[in-house]
């Protein structure tokens, strides 16, 4: 039996795509929301906006005062520095625990990653798997992790591990697949393009933390994997995106080892924003096990790959012309492309410019934006 929303609740990050959608569904829902973020969130009846940085621990200490769950959702991106994404992910979550130990919050929900199991052999991967990470952001999402579990047994504790996730508010790399596809461009891929890669929709996991959120304090107490149900290959879910923008562009296979390589020298000179971890990502099957959730939660995600991606490229569509060269600091801004821009020369544009802002599915999805519809850490 599920029981009531808990309330109030304190969401870090909740000026966030995450945070942001999740405050809204909790507010609908009838409970207090108290939104913690460094950045200014808009009123609505019975939210109390707090501003502050996850890691101040008085002002967070503060701010959950009478709350009796909280979910962590602020986080830095693997784009961050190194130093950044540590004091960010982890010093926050210690931040996050002070705060529920002070406030005597009953519940406490973590976002994580799946990013915890670095680029793990075993698919699908269960929960139980051990953490294995490769870079900064994975070990820094691993690391607050263990500090959270630490101090599992102080109240009725969740572990939300989702994949990469995205929708309406949430654009990040996603943005370079949007523009080559609206300018009529092919689209390159490494390889044949033909490993299975899991992505979320951006409600399902708002669901599934509501759903958690809620659940039986025996059920909630748990670790899980959120990922779509339905996901075909990223040469499929990619040319989904090619098909509706309607130039008839196809997309392209890359030999793996040069493009590998040529990728990794230009993240780490810095003149590419896909990280390593994703390169190498890329070059195999990448999906989770989700029997848990749906077993223990009785939680199943609606939206497949291509429908989270088509539905997140109409919003795309939808927005005014912004700047080419805008800095991506959080994953709601468009982030430059680096040296990958240059390499549109070998891919010719069959219609020049783009076409944004066209009628076209432009309504589709505007119903899921909010005012607070941003990414980042807080």
């Amino acid at each position: 039996m599920v029981n009531a929303l808990p309330s109030p609740v304190l969401v870090t990050g909740a000026a966030g795509v995450l945070g942001s959608n999740l405050t809204d569904r909790l507010l609908s829902a009838g409970a207090e929301v108290v939104a913690y973020d460094r950045r200014e969130v808009p009123p609505a009846d019975r939210l109390r906006a707090v501003t502050g940085d996850v890691r101040d621990r008085g002002e967070l200490t503060r701010a959950a005062s009478g709350c009796r769950a909280i979910v962590h959702c602020a986080a830095a991106l693997p784009s961050y520095p190194r130093a950044e994404i540590r004091s960010i992910t982890v010093g926050g979550a210690e931040s996050v625990l002070e705060a529920a130990a002070a406030a005597r919050a009953e519940r406490l929900v973590h976002i994580s990653s799946t990013a915890v199991y670095g680029l793990p052999e075993r698919v699908p991967t269960p929960e139980d798997h051990p953490h294995e990470p490769v870079d900064a952001y994975s070990a820094a999402k691993a690391e607050a992790e263990r500090a959270v579990a630490a101090r599992a047994a102080e109240r009725c504790t969740s572990i939300v591990r989702p994949k990469t996730f995205l929708g309406p508010g949430r654009l990040g790399l996603f943005g370079m697949l949007f523009e080559w596809a609206e300018e009529g461009r092919d689209f390159p891929i490494i390889g044949k393009g033909d490993v299975r890669i899991q992505m979320l929709d951006l409600g399902d996991l708002v669901e599934a933390v509501a759903t958690v959120l809620a659940a039986p304090d025996e059920t909630a107490a748990d670790t899980y994997n959120i990922g779509a149900a339905d996901f075909a290959t990223i040469r499929e879910d990619f040319q989904a995106v090619l098909d509706a923008a309607g130039h008839g562009r196809r997309v392209r296979s890359l030999p793996t080892g040069p493009a590998v390589a040529a990728l990794r020298l230009a993240s780490a000179a810095g003149l590419s924003p896909v990280y390593d971890r994703l390169v190498r990502k890329l070059k195999a099957d990448s999906y989770v096990d989700i029997s848990k959730a749906r077993e223990r939660l009785g939680f199943t995600p609606r939206h497949s790959n291509r429908e989270a991606v088509l539905r997140t490229y109409r919003w795309w569509r939808s927005l005014p012309q912004s700047d080419p060269g805008a800095a991506g600091a959080t994953s709601a801004d468009r982030w430059k492309q680096g040296l990958l821009a240059s390499a549109k020369v070998c891919f010719p544009a069959r219609a020049k410019g783009t076409v944004k802002g066209r009628a076209h599915d432009q309504h589709q999805d505007r119903g899921t934006l909010t005012g607070r519809d941003r990414a980042g850490p807080a």
